[in-house]
C-alpha cells in the first residue's frame, strides 16, 4: 500500500492566540535554510516506498517562496516512486495572489485548505487572524480561477460570541463557492496559548450549546451535499481527504520537518520542535510506539469516521463489542449494520467516552 508523506512548514505570518502547533517567525533566508534541511532528510530517507498523498503542513506552507515548495516537490519525486498523487498545500487567504496560486498548479500541487474559519470579521478578530471573510473569498474564487478545482476550507465552531446565525451564515457563504470540501473543528482551549485566559475562557459557550451548533453544521453540511465522513470533515462526493484518511485507516506516512509525525515500518516516531537545530543537522528521531497499530487503535480511530469499523476485522472482540455497543445504540449514539458498527453525529460528541467503553 502507499504511503502519504507529510512536510512540516513551521512558519506563520502570526501566531493565533488558539493554536499549538509548532510554529516560528519566517524570513527569506531561514526559510531557504528550512527547505534545504527538508531536502537534505528527504535525500537521506533510508527506503524508497511508493507514496500517492504529499501533504505541506504549518504553520503556513503558502508563507514561504513558491520556488521553495517547487524543489522539495522536486526533492520527493526523485527520490520516492508517485503514483497519482493528491498534493494539499495549507494556505493563509493573506499569502497568495493568482501568480503564486498558478505556480502552485504548475508544481502539481492539486489540492488546497485554505484556513477560512469564520466569515464573520468580529470572530476573524476575536481568533487573531490575520485575513477577512472578503480576502477569504477572493482568495477561493482565484484559486478556482487558477485552476484548482479541489478546495478544502477550515470553519470553526465554539468561537465566543458565535452565533446559530452567524455559523449557518459562514457555511451557505461557503457553500455558494467552488469549496469542495469543510473541515469543521470545534474551538479548545489549548494548554499554555494565549487563550488559556481568564478573560477567554469566561466567554466560551457552555457545551450544550456548542453540541447543538454541532448537530446544526452537519445537518446543513448534510443538506448541502457535503456528507460527513469523519468527525470534523465533510465533503462532497470524490473529495475525501485521501492523505488525512491515511491517518484514520492506520495506513502508513512518512514525515519530514521539525515537529513531524510519522509512522512507518511499524514505528510511530516524531521529530523534536526545534528548527534551529533542523537547519544545522539532521535531527534525532523521537520513537513514541515501537508495535505496529493495535486492535485497539484501530478500533479508536475507525470510530472516528462515518463508514465505522468492521467488526470482522476483530473476531475475538466482536462478540464483546456487540455487548457494548447496546446501550450506546438504544441511546441514538451509534448504528449496528450486519457487520459494520458506526457513531451517529450525536455518538461523535461522546466519541471519546464511548470508544474508551467499548476498547476498555
Amino acid at each position: 500500500m502507499s504511503v502519504g508523506i507529510y512536510i512540516h512548514v513551521p512558519f506563520c505570518a502570526k501566531k493565533c492566540p488558539y493554536c499549538d502547533f509548532y510554529s516560528c517567525g519566517y524570513s527569506r533566508r531561514i526559510a531557504e535554510d528550512y527547505a534545504d534541511g527538508i531536502i537534505r532528510d528527504i535525500e537521506n530517507f533510508p527506503d524508497k516506498p511508493t507514496a500517492d498523498t504529499i501533504y505541506f503542513g504549518g504553520g503556513t506552507p503558502s508563507l514561504i517562496q513558491s520556488e521553495l515548495i517547487g524543489k522539495i516537490l522536486q526533492s520527493i519525486y526523485k527520490k520516492f516512486p508517485i503514483n497519482s498523487p493528491e498534493i494539499t498545500l495549507e494556505v493563509n487567504p493573506c499569502t497568495v495572489d493568482k501568480n503564486k496560486l498558478l505556480l502552485y498548479k504548475q508544481m502539481g500541487v492539486n489540492r488546497l485548505s485554505i484556513g477560512a474559519q469564520s466569515t464573520n470579521d468580529d470572530e476573524l478578530k476575536l481568533l487573531g487572524r490575520i485575513h477577512d471573510s472578503e480576502t477569504t473569498r477572493k482568495t477561493i474564487l482565484t484559486a478556482a480561477d487558477a485552476g484548482f478545482d479541489n478546495i478544502s476550507c477550515d470553519l470553526m465552531l465554539g468561537i465566543p460570541g458565535q452565533t446559530v446565525e452567524s455559523l449557518e451564515n459562514s457555511i451557505y457563504k461557503l457553500s455558494d463557492l467552488p469549496v469542495r470540501h469543510i473541515s469543521s473543528y470545534i474551538l479548545k482551549i489549548e494548554k499554555d496559548t494565549p487563550f488559556e485566559n481568564e478573560k477567554i475562557i469566561k466567554q466560551m459557550p457552555d457545551d450544550d450549546f456548542v453540541s447543538d451548533m454541532y448537530l446544526h453544521a452537519v445537518k446543513i453540511l448534510n443538506n448541502l451535499s457535503f456528507e460527513q465522513y469523519e468527525i470534523s470533515n465533510f465533503a462532497q462526493k470524490g473529495y475525501d481527504s485521501r492523505h488525512n484518511l491515511k491517518y484514520w485507516r492506520c495506513n502508513e506516512y512518512v514525515g519530514f520537518g521539525p515537529a513531524a509525525h510519522s509512522f512507518y515500518n511499524g514505528q510511530r516516531y516524531c521529530y523534536p520542535s526545534d528548527l534551529s537545530s533542523f537547519i544545522k543537522y539532521p535531527l534525532e528521531k523521537i520513537i513514541t510506539d515501537s508495535s505496529p497499530a493495535d486492535e485497539n487503535e484501530r478500533i479508536m480511530l475507525g470510530l472516528r469516521l462515518s463508514e465505522g469499523i468492521d467488526l470482522k476485522d476483530f473476531p475475538d472482540k466482536k462478540n464483546y463489542i456487540l455487548s457494548k455497543a447496546v446501550a450506546f445504540e438504544k441511546a441514538g449514539l451509534m448504528i449496528s449494520t450486519a457487520d459494520k458498527l458506526r457513531l451517529t453525529p450525536e455518538g461523535f460528541l461522546l466519541s471519546n467516552s464511548i470508544i474508551a467503553e467499548i476498547i476498555a
